[in-house]
């Protein structure tokens, strides 16, 4: 019985190790990589070995389980040995427990002795130092450093015995050795993004500009233009006087100069450079004022186009389509804006509401809006191939003449009342739609 303190002391000390190991387990891989290495820049030393095994795991973790495998061997080992016979005793003389034989009794003090070991051992040398781990990992981290640097140097010829060993078994398995390299998906970011924001990390602005980055990635020029329906430009033929209105009236820089029509534009006029040039008092055409245009197709990726225009120093750009006709323009301010959204200045009037109701089942809206939005208010179902892109187009594509400036008219498409409210350049500018009620379609059928 003397014995019994003494015992118990090794159990605690066995306990203990796994707690150490296990604890320096999770404070080192929840480190950050990018942390440490700042830290390590302003002089911390401590940092730089931490980073040296977080760079690279795989010897302090082999030496980590090693450590928790050996403790927790052992101490199931000596429990067993030290504690059974005295258990046993106890039972079979001291209670006088005798319907079953001694090595019955010791194989049930064996378990008993087992089972209350691993209570002690996942909550003092398992669950407790996890928590305490993954609440303080620099903390702990830098008190274990230096210990788990000594094992892991004592251990490097068991840890590589074991890891040829490893590599045998998984080579007769015809298993590759080296584990994949593992990369982090957009699908998993997006998931922490909004796990961020249900967290209270990461607020709606941020989330946004981060989802922002990744559609920007998939976004086509198309997506990002300016439709050519509403392009502000300027013919080579055009007087001063409408030049300087069309300057004051929009607030542009930067405006496409054409010959005959938008499809044929010669270049870009900046509108700085014309406004100097005409307040010297010697006017040049503005054939000479203008440069070069960029010309891009519609299909080319976003970001493609943002690096080629950062890089040329370019800020406008064409768009054509397939068949060499202008489709729009872009700006690196239309890039921009697909990431962080409308960027406003004192210029910039007021953008009306492209859709607005205005009654039951009755909408105003706005010539240039998508057909897919279309689709999803009205629930229409438009056919793949179509010839327009908007609202404005839908309507002009059942005409038979080109409207008039400041006309209205009425008219059905797929179901929907239009009455067409504002014309302007021969192009839809507003529309009011009404959806009829089915009930009363269905009484006025009967």
């Amino acid at each position: 019985m003397d014995a019994i303190p003494g015992q118990i002391i090794l159990q605690v000390v066995l306990i203990l190790l796994n707690a150490f190991f296990a604890m320096t387990e999770i404070a080192i891989i929840s480190l950050s990589a990018v942390k440490l290495r700042h830290m390590v820049e302003e002089g911390d030393k401590t940092a730089g070995k931490l980073l040296k095994l977080v760079e690279e795991p795989a010897g302090f973790l082999s030496t980590i389980q090693i450590g928790i495998t050996l403790a927790g061997f052992l101490g199931s080992a000596f429990a067993a040995d030290n504690f059974a016979g005295y258990l046993t005793d106890w039972l079979y003389n001291g209670l006088g427990f005798t319907a079953l034989s001694m090595n019955s009794l010791n194989t049930i003090s064996v378990i008993l002795i087992t089972i209350i070991l691993s209570y002690f051992t996942l909550i003092f040398g398992e669950l407790v130092p996890k928590r305490v781990a993954m609440q303080k990992p620099m903390q702990v981290a830098r008190i274990a450093c230096p210990v788990v640097s000594a094992v892991a140097f004592v251990m490097k010829p068991v840890v590589w015995f074991l890891s040829v060993s490893t590599n045998l078994v998984l080579r007769l398995l015809r298993m590759k050795t080296e584990a994949e390299e593992e990369t982090v998906t957009e699908e998993e970011i997006r998931m922490m993004v909004d796990l961020g924001e249900e967290k209270g990390t990461i607020d709606q602005g941020e989330k946004e500009w981060i989802e922002n980055v990744f559609d920007f990635g998939d976004a086509t020029v198309y997506d990002c233009m300016t439709h050519a329906s509403q392009v502000r430009a300027i013919s080579l033929t055009e007087e001063d006087g409408a030049i300087f209105n069309l300057i004051r009236e929009s607030g542009l820089s930067r405006y496409p100069v054409y010959k005959k029509d938008l499809d044929d534009i010669v270049g870009i006029l900046n509108a700085r450079t014309f406004l100097l040039n005409r307040s010297s008092g010697f006017p040049t055409p503005i054939e000479k004022l203008i440069h070069p245009a960029y010309f891009v197709p519609e299909t080319l990726s976003a970001s493609t186009l943002f690096r080629d225009m950062q890089q040329k120093k370019v800020h406008l750009a064409v768009v054509v389509d397939e068949y060499g006709q202008t489709s729009g323009i872009i700006t690196m301010e239309d890039l921009v804006e697909e990431i962080v959204g409308n960027i406003y200045d004192e210029f910039d009037p007021a953008e009306p509401t492209e859709i607005e109701a205005i009654g039951q089942n009755q909408w105003r809206l706005s010539g240039s809006v998508d057909v897919e939005q279309l689709e999803e208010l009205f629930g229409l179902h438009l056919p793949e191939d179509r010839d327009y892109d908007t609202l404005g187009g839908m309507i002009l594509n059942t005409l038979t003449a080109i409207p008039q400036d400041g006309s209205t008219f009425d008219t059905e498409i797929y179901g929907l009342q239009i009455h067409v409210t504002k014309i302007r350049g021969h192009r839809i500018v507003e529309a009011v739609i009404t959806k009829p009620d089915p009930a009363q379609t269905e009484k006025a059928d009967e």
